[in-house]
């Protein structure tokens, strides 16, 4: 442990494992074997922290957080899986990260500058990137995806080996069972499209020629009533000058679960 964490003195730290230059750690948190803390990152009381879990810089941890505990998934038979979470994330209260599985790749990934609200679940396997927002009680099963951007409102429910695109929207309380193509808008009891996400793109930088082009993906993928190949034809020829279309086509044309339409 680093001689400059400031640590409470009702913290249980194992003197295994590894806290960098100004981590904070809060009352009555327990931090386990084979936990690396980044520089600068704050963690609140009664925050549980189990190995192995490697969290990096300036992340800011509320209390009651617990973050690398067991998969919730009866084939795990205690194998030594790990949870890696990047930088500058805010992560709220009650929050649960499991970490990974072997039949899963053994990891459980959360990238950089998200916004983690209370009582999320991030369940084993799963693979979210930067810049994501997940609103209170937001659940992701195990081995689902959440590209960069994306947000998910409070209550919505991902299935299993789902993936979200990058800048997708996913209404509160939706349940998605599907893939949910890049920068959808996905809404309702049982998620369907609803339209782009284009105040979100606008807020991002993205102009209104980017926005149109991926408008026009969306009508007709979605909108248009072809038959999936025949949409992904049409974006295939708009692909040649918009990156942004190529990308909901390489996302469209990788689904395995099959795609929310």
């Amino acid at each position: 442990m680093n001689a400059n964490a400031a640590i409470h003195p009702t913290a249980i730290i194992d003197p295994k494992a590894r806290l960098d230059d100004g981590v904070s750690v809060g009352p009555f948190t327990v931090i386990g074997a084979d936990v690396e803390i980044g520089a600068g990152t704050s963690i609140g009381s009664h925050c549980s922290i189990l190995g192995p879990t490697r969290i990096g810089r300036d992340n800011v941890i509320h209390a009651h957080a617990s973050l690398g505990g067991q998969p919730q998934d009866k084939k795990h038979k205690g194998e030594p899986t790990r949870l890696v979470i990047g930088d500058r994330n805010t992560i709220f209260e009650f929050t649960t990260f499991s970490r990974g599985t072997v039949d899963g790749g053994g990891v459980t990934t959360v990238g950089n500058d998200n916004w983690v609200m209370a009582y999320v679940h991030v369940a084993h396997d799963v693979v979210i990137g930067n810049h994501c927002i997940f609103a209170n009680n937001a659940t992701l099963a195990g081995h689902v995806v959440v590209e960069d951007w994306a947000i998910l409102g409070g209550f919505a429910g991902i299935h299993q080996f789902c993936r979200i695109g990058a800048h997708a929207f996913v209404g509160m309380g939706s349940l998605v069972n599907a893939d949910v193509a890049p920068f959808v808008i996905v809404a309702d009891k049982y998620a369907v499209p609803r339209g782009i996400n284009a105040e979100g793109l606008k807020r991002r930088g993205f102009d209104a020629e980017r926005i149109a082009a991926i408008k026009r993906a969306y009508r007709a993928v979605f909108m248009s009533g072809a038959p999936l190949a025949e949409a992904k034809q049409q974006l295939a020829e708009a692909a040649t000058s918009s990156e942004d279309v190529a990308r909901m086509l390489a996302f469209i044309e990788s689904s395995e679960r099959g795609l929310l339409r």
